[in-house]
């Protein structure tokens, strides 16, 4: 049975994500986070996509983000997570044991702007939720950090505010 084509509108606005294999860790050290960060950075660059929220945990990610034109949210996290398993498993010399995702991507429409800060609210949120910090500024691998301190790092990830709807 094939898979249900996946809604990927130009401006349309979505909640994306995607575990590692069996809630296995995808995220050991600051280093692979900061190296998935540059992939994201790199997807950025090749697709038109825009994020407006992201959080990074060490079994999983979420990003908030809006494709610029049809299809291109799916090509750019198909090839970022592609990229981040290649990379991985060059890096941690593990080709051939198995899958780092637990499978495809996610992704789920947001319906309008209450939804939208609901959903950036989760995201952001997920680290304090997680016990591993107090309060979500202070989680360096996600988007709070970067807006609460007024440093979209490079790469730089972030669209910027406000959020012009097409």
């Amino acid at each position: 049975m094939p898979r249900q084509k996946r809604l990927d509108v130009a401006g349309g606005i979505y909640h994306a994500l995607n575990r590692g294999n069996a809630k296995q860790k995808i995220f050991h050290k600051p280093e692979d986070y900061a190296a998935f960060e540059r992939v994201l950075g790199q997807g950025l660059e090749r697709y038109e996509v825009q994020i407006y929220s992201y959080v990074l945990m060490p079994n999983h990610w979420h990003l908030v983000l809006r494709p610029d034109r049809d299809g291109q949210m799916g090509k750019m996290l198909r090839w970022v997570t592609a990229t981040h398993t290649q990379r991985y498993h060059a890096h941690y010399h593990t080709a051939g044991e198995g899958h780092l995702y637990q499978s495809r991507f996610k992704s789920f429409p947001i319906k309008d702007d209450e939804h939208f800060l609901t959903v950036c609210r989760y995201v952001e949120r997920n680290p304090v939720r997680a016990n591993l910090v107090k309060r979500a500024e202070l989680w360096q691998h996600g988007s709070f950090h970067r807006w609460a301190n007024h440093s979209d790092r490079d790469p730089k990830l972030l669209s910027a505010w406000p959020i012009r709807r097409t």
